[in-house]
């Protein structure tokens, strides 16, 4: 089966648009985040398993749970799937439980939307974010793909400090300071420390 990459993103969420439009569904607004957001936006030239959607977009209510998909959403994901030769769970809301936890103070204001047609629109975080999100995800998950994708996005000593006093509110266990200041040992920062 093939990858989301660099060379083919723009391909998948074209078709996704086109078989939204050829059921006469409603349109969507997704957040992407990951791996596809970071190829999207030109950060890294990679490959991805899936695409994950953390939220949905409403023109009142701003960022929603994105859960459950649609059902007309999930049909077009599943004939991309088909006619593309991914995984069938390419596009899935694995990360939608980061919308409930909490985020970034104006990360709705800076996402960057993109259109396809008229029945699709996705939503691409700001740099600042995917800074905050990716050192999130290192503390979680270790070094790899995750730091790799960190240091592409070059953060200053400022946006990693804004992004360290972030994931500390990510969880309340006593030890979990201590593994956030281990972790940017680890990346080279551990300069940092002191100022989270």
């Amino acid at each position: 089966m093939k990858r989301v990459s660099t060379e083919n993103l723009e391909e998948v969420f074209t078709a996704l648009a086109a078989f939204l439009e050829q059921a006469d569904a409603p349109a969507e607004s997704l957040v992407v985040i990951g791996g596809a957001a970071m190829i999207a936006l030109g950060f890294v030239s990679r490959t991805t398993r899936d695409v994950d959607i953390m939220a949905g977009v409403d023109v009142e209510r701003g960022m929603v749970d994105p859960r459950p998909m649609s059902a007309a959403l999930r049909a077009a994901a599943d004939a991309v799937a088909r006619e593309m030769d991914l995984e069938p769970n390419w596009l899935n809301t694995g990360p939608a439980d980061q919308l409930m936890a909490g985020l970034p103070e104006g990360f709705l204001d800076r996402l960057a939307r993109r259109n396809y047609g008229t029945g699709l629109a996705i939503y691409y975080p700001d740099r600042l974010d995917l800074i905050h999100l990716k050192l999130f995800a290192v503390v979680d998950q270790g070094l790899g793909r995750h730091s790799r994708d960190l240091e592409a996005l070059a953060p200053s000593d400022e946006e990693l400090v804004l992004a360290g006093r972030w994931v500390l509110t990510q969880d309340a266990g006593e030890v979990f300071p201590q593994i956030v200041a281990e972790t940017l040992g680890k990346l080279g920062h551990g300069h940092l420390v002191e100022r989270i």
